[in-house]
């Protein structure tokens, strides 16, 4: 038998041949080290943005604390920023003694990134009850007060006279600042 098989059969066979080889050629060679490369790829691309993510919500949380600990401490943070008066001061806390002087505070070293002054007082006081509501009321001040012990009390008939050294504690003032 003879099979009759045309020219132009060959030239469609022999085409459809080489296409296959080139497909395959082509993926092997191209298609598959690239998909396997964008796997690799696409895994690195989870992997960091599971860590992003992480980082994200640590970062808000972390902003949410930072947020409570501003409002929780605002009388505190403004305390440190604010300069001390001494004519404020006698204002305040006068009540307190029944005469109260300041002696100028003088500047001493600084202590961890904070300017120190250092004040001397004596005050005159009916009771000691008097001196712990004082005590008090600087520790709510406007601010950042440490009374210095030793703390000395002398009576002198009704009236209690006190001396005792307080430091106020005060932010320094960056000078790299612009204006």
């Amino acid at each position: 038998m003879k099979t009759n098989i045309t020219r132009q059969t060959i030239y469609l066979l022999g085409l459809s041949v080489f296409l296959l080889i080139f497909v395959l050629f082509f993926s092997f060679s191209v298609l598959i080290p690239s998909g396997k490369k964008y796997r690799i790829n696409m895994s690195d691309l989870n992997k960091e943005s599971l860590e992003l993510r992480q980082l994200e919500d640590f970062s808000y949380e972390t902003e949410v604390i930072l947020q409570k600990l501003k409002s929780d401490n605002r009388h505190i943070i403004t305390a440190f920023q604010t300069d001390f008066d001494a004519q404020r001061f006698k204002k305040q806390h006068g009540t307190f003694f029944s005469s109260l002087s300041l002696s100028k505070h003088s500047k001493i070293d600084d202590e961890e990134g904070f300017a120190v002054y250092e004040v001397n007082t004596t005050s005159e006081i009916s009771s000691p009850e008097s001196f712990y509501a004082f005590l008090d009321a600087v520790n709510k001040s406007d601010w950042i007060i440490s009374v210095n012990f030793p703390i000395n009390f002398k009576r002198d008939g009704e009236i209690i006279s006190s001396s005792f050294t307080m430091k106020v504690y005060n932010n320094k003032k960056d000078l790299n600042t612009t204006k």
